[in-house]
């Protein structure tokens, strides 16, 4: 039994990400800054008690750092009370960079006899240990300021529409945040997709 315990830790163990410590202090000078800079996104909170988290979760300061070396500039935007975990979204102005051109879905880029994409958004979140934003959390990230006013970014698609071959997206146009539809298997330039975590 100890045996079977100590070979369970040391493949948890190998399973999560770290950063090393030179990039984990950039990581965290970086996310307190764009904390400073952007108080509107997270009125009440305090750095101080974000950081203890971050530093307390070797696996999460991982995934925020794919965040932001993909493009997408994350930041806290809400406490979940009951759960006691911070809640960061990707906010940077446009879809991520390193994040478009990208199809919704593994099913939807195997599907795809020529002209693939290189990825597709499930598979990269999955891989970045974060989950796409919903509908619903799309339109509260744009409650906090204007986002994908050039571009457009997927957003988690119910199961009744992927199943039929769908899947959607969002964007803000003429000040208005607008939800649309479109094949799984297409990609665009200008569309990628905005992730977020708790810890």
């Amino acid at each position: 039994m100890k045996n079977i315990c100590s070979r369970f830790w040391m493949e948890r163990e190998w399973m999560i990400k770290k950063l090393p410590p030179g990039e984990r202090k950039d990581l965290l000078l970086t996310l307190h800054t764009r904390f400073q800079k952007n108080m509107n996104r997270h009125k009440g909170l305090e750095w101080a008690k974000v950081q203890a988290k971050l530093e307390a979760d070797s696996g999460k300061l991982w995934s925020l750092d794919e965040m932001e070396r993909t493009g997408g500039e994350p930041d806290v935007v809400d406490y979940d009370k009951k759960a006691d975990e911070y809640i960061f979204y990707d906010c940077s102005a446009e879809s991520p960079t390193g994040r478009r051109n990208v199809c919704y879905d593994r099913e939807a880029l195997d599907k795809r006899k020529e002209h693939k994409p290189r990825n597709d958004a499930i598979s990269m979140a999955a891989a970045m240990r974060i989950e796409l934003l919903s509908e619903k959390e799309y339109r509260e990230l744009q409650k906090l300021g204007n986002f994908d006013t050039k571009t457009s970014s997927w957003v988690k698609t119910p199961s009744d529409i992927r199943k039929l071959g769908g899947a959607l997206f969002c964007d803000r146009r003429f000040d208005t945040v607008f939800v649309y539809h479109n094949g799984a298997e297409s990609y665009y330039a200008a569309r990628g997709f905005r992730g977020s975590l708790r810890v």
